[in-house]
């Protein structure tokens, strides 16, 4: 990828709508040139329920990203997610017909692209596909290009959303001016900009608490393993409050950010906060410790869920990094502790500043920018991965050029050519039987 290219994210959430332009610097780290932000009104749990007030959001949050930035915005890389994510895991195969030519890139994105191709039930399709391990001869390869064979194989990870959803989040895109680039499930975003190298090979659990989902991505070698999206997030908690409290949900977010906790035990009962009453009504007080129960019962659930998901993959393949928490939801004070105790493993807080230069904004190296900044990352590393491809494909289309017969005369020209000897021999042969003939009659 050409130094310098800029590249857009857009976070649809169901809390605000984020839009991050960067683009790569010369020392490999990643520049955020201006951001954008917007109250998300129109998504739920991740899911586009009205149109018209998301592409209103997402043009705030662009001409902001323009503003700051200095840079027409035209086309983006879009997250999604929801509840309707699901993935699965399917094998590819793929025959050769020279084993003795070297294994390119082009072969192995080729078999990634038939993978689009299965069969779906209706109203899904296929939204991302992700190579894993890759066998050549039956054998496992690290990396297979440049190697020889007749047979590779390999597994995919494949990212399944409704068709209509999807659909929806094309349509606020295209209604607010803009292009898409990409489509980006946004768990594996996050996982770029929060988690290094060094904890996908080891083994990590991703968890992204967002406003209206719980978003999880699972690694181990390397290699993504397992995506889930969980229907419940910060909203959730919110709700909660203000139900168990009877205090509207505007001071219920407010006491849940200001004061909550993720675990009653680390309060007292004599802490409290006063939430002004509705039309002249009398002030209620909320102690800090029933606010952290109610917080505590919420998340323990999610946990339960996340703890499930895990055990998926960690019962094969030991996840020893624990789990990376990310999201807005991540900010709760105590919350990584609570994780540690539901589900036995480590536990830390993820802040999308592991790729970012040093003069970055210190407030998108919050968790809530994880998502947005890891649009950014993931969009350069796929577009450096295209170019790689059609410069693969361009020397060895010059190799071809290189390798080819010097005589360069068309079939036409071969075929007249065969004819004439043919004719040239059986005229040769028919004189020599001729005069064998008439030798026999001189005799």
């Amino acid at each position: 990828m050409s130094e310098g290219k800029i590249i857009v994210g857009l976070d649809i959430g169901t809390t605000k709508v984020a839009c991050i332009v960067g683009r790569k610097a010369s020392n490999g780290k990643i520049e955020i040139l201006g951001d954008g932000k917007a109250l998300s009104k129109g998504v739920k749990r991740g899911v586009v329920t009205n149109i018209l007030e998301t592409i209103e959001a997402i043009k705030i949050a662009v001409k902001q990203a323009e503003d700051k930035s200095g840079v027409d915005i035209h086309t983006v890389n879009v997250g999604i997610a929801g509840q309707h994510i699901k993935s699965l895991q399917h094998r590819g195969l793929m025959m050769r017909d020279d084993h003795e030519k070297e294994i390119t890139g082009e072969e192995l994105e080729k078999m990634r692209k038939e993978t689009f191709k299965i069969s779906m039930t209706p109203g899904e399709e296929i939204i991302g596909v992700t190579r894993q391990e890759t066998y050549v001869d039956g054998e496992l390869a690290d990396n297979p290009i440049g190697m020889l064979g007749s047979k590779i194989e390999a597994n995919f990870h494949v990212i399944i959303g409704q068709t209509a959803a999807v659909k929806n989040i094309i349509k606020c895109v295209e209604g607010a001016g803009l292009e898409m680039d990409e489509m980006i499930l946004e768990p594996i975003a996050s996982a770029q900009a929060v988690l290094d190298e060094e904890e996908k090979d080891a083994g990590v659990a991703l968890v992204d608490i967002g406003g209206g989902t719980t978003d999880i991505a699972i690694f181990h070698g390397n290699k993504i393993y397992h995506t889930a999206v969980i229907p419940l997030g910060g909203n959730c908690i919110t709700d909660d409050i203000s139900t168990g409290c009877t205090i509207i949900r505007h001071y219920a977010e407010e006491v849940k950010v200001k004061f909550g906790s993720a675990l009653a035990s680390k309060n007292r009962d004599d802490e409290v906060v006063s939430i002004p009453g509705i039309r002249g009504r009398e002030p209620k007080e909320i102690s800090f410790k029933n606010l952290a129960s109610i917080i505590q019962a919420r998340l323990e659930e999610i946990f339960d869920i996340v703890n499930c998901e895990v055990q998926k993959v960690n019962s094969e393949r030991k996840l020893i990094a624990g789990i990376v928490l990310t999201g807005g939801g991540a900010l709760m004070k105590d919350i990584n502790l609570l994780a540690e105790f539901k589900t036995g493993m480590p536990v830390r807080i993820g802040h999308p500043d592991e790729h970012l230069t040093s003069n970055t904004d210190p407030a998108l190296i919050s968790p809530m920018y994880s998502t947005g900044v890891g649009l950014v990352i993931e969009g350069i590393a796929r577009s450096e991965m295209a170019e790689e491809l059609a410069m693969e494909a361009e020397k060895n289309s010059r190799k071809f050029d290189r390798v080819r017969p010097v005589d360069t005369m068309d079939h036409e020209e071969e075929e007249q050519i065969e004819e004439s000897e043919g004719k040239k021999k059986k005229k040769w042969d028919l004189t020599k039987i001729v005069w064998k003939f008439f030798n026999e009659d001189i005799k």
